[in-house]
């Protein structure tokens, strides 16, 4: 097998690096108190072609693969897991779904302004009733002439209010639940379209989450994605993708807290030496490491074969089951490297602490990794 990176991956992940560290991190922490998003740095990326990572050049892209997209999710995630959520949602979940089942009109209209950072894009899947079982849904969406008028609402939604395009789920058939669900792309501005509720959040606080209401939203036929009915099948792809960026998230958030307790441990002493001499301390960062690379080698795996077009439902579900626990339990870890301080927001590791929560939970739970591995377990056998 072959672990090293090509030399434009590592010159990409090194360019990233450089920027997040310079142009993301020092604001980082400002941001999230203030729930403060910051278009600016969006603009960048797109600048910098970190918003259209996978796409051709014919549609505004970089022509890299999915691996190198995961390599830069990573990155933006060791000093700002609300930015990388950002590009996790624009790359895997809308931009994917437009690439996979757009026409070339869409992909043209939408796809190329959203790989060259001139649009931002959302998605818009859960509902209040309608989390885990997405099949739930109660958004509708009744043909009319060649229009599509949609009626309901989404919550938690990332960058909602802050993109201009959205990647809607709504049921044209209700009798037949999922079965009957469609996928619509629908700008923001067009009438019957507006926002509720802003979440406040534990944390990935500097990227907002609010609630998406349609009222008689007319939409074009021309903005539908796919064919009708098969909403269903483009939201469950999207998220297949879409747990390769989140379990990138959750190995850059581990990656960013183990690189504060190093240092911190390096530096604070106890005893008259420096904490990272005392065996309780380097059993952790042991356990860390080891965690992490384990959650890195799971997740780079996933996007491999996805960049190959190789099947990649499992070992999404492995990469984001285990990245994601093994986020939440380093940063935990983190926070009890540095004591007292590290329950301060005068360090980073509480934020990296909170912003680990989430990656249990979006794009599928935990819970439901566990039941899609399983299904495909049994499948296999």
């Amino acid at each position: 097998m072959q672990f090293q990176l090509t030399e434009e991956q590592e010159m990409i992940r090194a360019m990233v690096r450089d920027f997040a560290k310079h142009e993301i991190e020092p604001t980082a922490a400002a941001r999230d108190e203030e729930e403060r998003f910051d278009r600016a740095i969006f603009d960048k990326m797109g600048e910098l072609g970190l918003t259209g990572i996978p796409w051709p050049e014919k549609y505004g892209g970089l022509g890299a693969d999915f691996l190198t997209y995961v390599l830069v999710v990573e990155e933006l995630s060791r000093v700002c897991a609300s930015t990388a959520v950002m590009l996790s949602v624009h790359t895997s979940l809308v931009g994917w779904s437009i690439y996979k089942f757009g026409t070339e009109e869409q992909k043209l209209a939408y796809l190329k302004p959203m790989a060259e950072g001139k649009i931002l894009s959302a998605y818009g899947l859960t509902e209040s009733g309608s989390g885990s079982d997405a099949g739930a849904m109660r958004t509708v969406a009744v043909r009319d002439g060649d229009d599509y008028v949609l009626s309901g609402s989404k919550i938690f939604i990332t960058s909602a209010g802050e993109a201009e395009l959205y990647l809607v789920f709504a049921l044209t058939d209700p009798a037949k639940k999922h079965k009957g669900c469609s996928a619509f792309l629908i700008e923001k501005g067009t009438p019957g379209f507006s926002f509720g509720k802003k979440e406040k959040k534990l944390g990935i606080r500097s990227s907002p989450t609010m609630e998406l209401i349609f009222d008689q939203c007319r939409i074009p036929k021309a903005n539908l994605l796919g064919q009708e009915g098969q909403g269903f099948s483009i939201a469950m792809m999207g998220l297949d993708g879409g747990r390769c960026g989140i379990a990138a998230q959750a190995v850059g958030i581990a990656q960013g807290a183990m690189d504060a307790s190093i240092a911190y441990a390096k530096a604070r002493k106890q005893f008259g030496k420096p904490i990272a001499q005392q065996q309780a301390i380097g059993f952790k960062l042991a356990d860390m490491a080891t965690r992490i690379e384990a959650a890195r080698l799971l997740t780079y795996q996933a996007a491999w074969r996805e960049s190959n077009g190789l099947p990649y439902g499992k070992e999404s579900a492995f990469a984001k089951l285990f990245a994601s626990d093994t986020a939440v339990q380093v940063t935990v870890e983190a926070v009890q490297v540095f004591g007292g301080y590290g329950y301060t927001k005068d360090f980073p590791v509480e934020r990296y602490m909170r912003d680990a929560k989430v990656t249990q939970i979006y794009e599928g739970t935990n819970e439901i990794q566990r039941i899609v591995i399983s299904k495909l377990l049994l499948a296999d056998g």
